[in-house]
Order: C-alpha cells, then structure tokens, then sequence
C-alpha cells in the first residue's frame, strides 16, 4: 500500500511583521465584516498587532532550502485562526511557487483538527496515485480585529510550519512514514518502548502509557504546535523511536486528534 513518507520539513517562529498601516487602512473591510453580529473592530487592537499575515508566513516557508525545490501535485495550507487581511488566497500563491501544477485548497473553521484533516485528504490522494508529493503549510497569525481570549490567555505567537510527504510503498527507504490519523480514542498498540507521544499545548497527556516516551510542545502556539515540534525533530525521532505520535487536544470542545507516524526500515 503507498503511504506518504515525511521528506522534508520548514518552520517560522515570531517572524517580523510588515507594521500596522496596511491593516487600519482596511478599518471599514472589518466594520462590514463585523457589523452584522453586532461588533466592532478594535484599532487599538489592530494597531499592536504584529501584523504577520499567512502569505508572510507562507513565503518565509517555501524561502527554506527544505521546501523551495518541492514540485508537490497537491498542496494543503491549514490554519484554526484567520489571516489578518484575507485579500491573497494562499494556497494558489503557495503553488505558483513551486512549480504551478497542485490541486490547491485550504482548511479552516475546524480548530486545530485542520492539520490533522488535511493529513487524511493527503493520504487519500497519495493511495489512490494522484499525488505523489504533497505540501502542507500549517498557518498561524494572531493578529486579529477583536479580542479572542484564546489568543490573549495563552499569549499565542505568530508561527507557521510546513511539511513536504513523497508517495512510498513497499518496506525499504527509511524515514517516518504516515500512518492513521483521526479524533477521539487512540488505538491500541501506541506504548511502551520505541514510541513517542508528541503533546501539543491543549493536550493533557493523562492516557500517555506508562513507560512510553514524552515529548511536549511548548506553550505560545494554538494549532501549529505539534507540527512545529515535528518539523524540529523529526529526523532524530525516527532514529530513536519506532513510533511517533502527535496529539492535540482542542481546548473549547476537549475533543482529542492523533497523527501516527511509523519508521520504516531502510532497505538492505
């Protein structure tokens, strides 16, 4: 069976913004878009912002050794908060980048479930032979027209993390290699020695099995988390463990999301 095998990775923490004027000169995009639920935008708000959009980020991305030569056929970019000034559509720029041939979309509006969505579209298209290299880019910005208490009580940052899959299939190559991806419940085989639960902030880590190895992702991020850890560690990871599994768990709804990742033996 082809799964998707983790060929290269990129991230951005706490990059620079561009500065407030472009986002107050669209003060009265946000009144329209606010207006009919009854808000207001906050230009104070607006103003002390950092001002990092997703097509910043997503330039500081695909500007990495690791991502710029990717040629993927599908192109994935995910985010749980909205960008600053929505007026580029990212993920067609994304393609254009590299190379202009991907089915491109993006997800949001599902928290941090997003990545982990797009994760299952990716392996679909891999297994049914459309893809046969896939990017995708987890966005996140926190500057934003109206106080969101999840930004501000966890003290969120801009960061965004990107991570190029290649179609692999029979046992030889090496590498971290995707396996199932879902909510609720893990499945049963994920412990003891040689595996690795990687923990995003929201997680609790409560069911991690006695003598299985933790790792947990620092706290400043909302959905980019665990995949900015991934994108830190992953090549040493799939040196020191058998198993790498990423959790998340959505803060509002206390619903859990897992990524399995599982080293594949290099061939002889």
């Amino acid at each position: 069976m082809t799964q998707l095998a983790l060929h290269a990775t990129a991230a951005v923490r706490s990059p620079e913004g561009t500065g407030p004027a472009a986002t107050l000169e669209h003060l009265g995009f946000f009144e329209d878009l606010l207006g009919p639920f009854g808000a207001k935008p906050d230009a104070e708000l607006l103003r002390s912002g950092r001002q990092v959009t997703h097509r910043h980020l997503a330039d500081r991305l695909v500007d990495s050794d690791a991502v710029r030569g990717a040629r993927p056929q599908l192109l994935i970019v995910a985010h749980a908060l909205p960008d600053v000034v929505p007026f580029t559509a990212v993920a067609p720029h994304l393609t254009e980048r590299l190379g202009g041939e991907a089915v491109n979309f993006a997800l949001s509006q599902q928290g941090l479930a997003a990545p982990f969505t797009a994760l299952r579209i990716a392996a679909a298209h891999a297994r049914s032979g459309r893809a046969a290299e896939v990017v995708l880019a987890v966005l996140e910005q926190t500057t934003l027209p109206v106080d969101v208490p999840l930004v501000r009580e966890k003290e969120l940052t801009d960061s965004a993390a990107a991570l190029v899959l290649r179609a692999a299939s029979g046992p030889g190559g090496g590498g971290l290699r995707l396996g199932r991806v879902g909510s609720g419940a893990l499945p049963d085989g994920l412990d003891g020695d040689g595996t690795l639960h990687v923990l995003g902030p929201c997680a609790t880590g409560s069911d991690v099995p006695h003598k299985t190895d933790v790792h947990r992702a620092p706290s400043g991020t909302y959905c980019t988390g665990v995949w900015l850890e991934l994108a830190a560690h992953w090549q040493e990871w799939q040196r020191s463990h058998h198993t790498v599994v990423l959790r998340d768990t959505e803060p509002g709804t206390g619903r859990e999301h897992h990524a399995v990742f599982t080293t594949a033996p290099a061939a002889a």
